[in-house]
């Protein structure tokens, strides 16, 4: 996942968890979670 993707990925999670008007889809939540730390631990695996 590049920066791009990974960047709107974090926003989307933002605006579920953060704006009142979002609906909240538990599934999609974990989904995005999940691919997220994927990238930060490829991240901190390859700076290792």
């Amino acid at each position: 996942m590049d920066d791009q993707v990974y960047d709107q990925k974090l926003e989307e999670l933002d605006r579920m968890l953060n704006d009142p008007d979002s609906n909240m889809e538990p599934e999609k939540v974990w989904t995005l979670l999940a691919e997220i730390s994927g990238h930060d631990c490829a991240a901190h695996a390859a700076s290792a």
